[in-house]
């Protein structure tokens, strides 16, 4: 049986409305790497590394528009990492807006919400 075919999350997609602003960003804050592939303006996204390859994804055009600034256009995120103040900082340096400052889940880890500057929604957890 392949080991993707284990009901968990394989991939991931990013819409965007400037391809290379969300780009800069997810390297700058994450240290994603990008290689085109497909289409003009179409990236796979490397999120891992050698030793924790993390998920792929893609990122690309904005296929549908967005409704206002809370709209949602697909499934939200959580970004595991080291550092929670470190990354809370890169992403307000990189162009994010923090929506919903450092909380925490007990048992669990704290976590803050951020709109990219694409206003996509997503999340950063510092597990436990």
């Amino acid at each position: 049986m392949n080991p993707q075919n284990n009901y968990g999350v394989v991939h991931f997609a990013i819409e965007a409305d400037d391809v290379d602003r969300a780009r800069a960003f997810y390297e700058g804050v994450f240290g994603w790497r990008f290689e085109a592939w497909g289409p003009p303006g179409f990236y796979r996204v490397l999120s891992g590394t050698a030793e924790a390859p993390g998920i792929e994804g893609a990122l690309y055009a904005r296929t549908v528009p967005r409704r206002g600034d809370d709209a949602m256009v697909g499934y939200r995120c959580t970004i595991g990492v080291p550092n929670l103040d470190a990354t809370t900082a890169a992403v307000v340096a990189n162009g994010a807006t923090i929506r919903t400052e450092r909380s925490t889940i007990p048992g669990v880890g704290s976590l803050i919400e951020f709109a990219d500057p694409e206003g996509n929604i997503v999340c950063a957890m510092q597990y436990e």
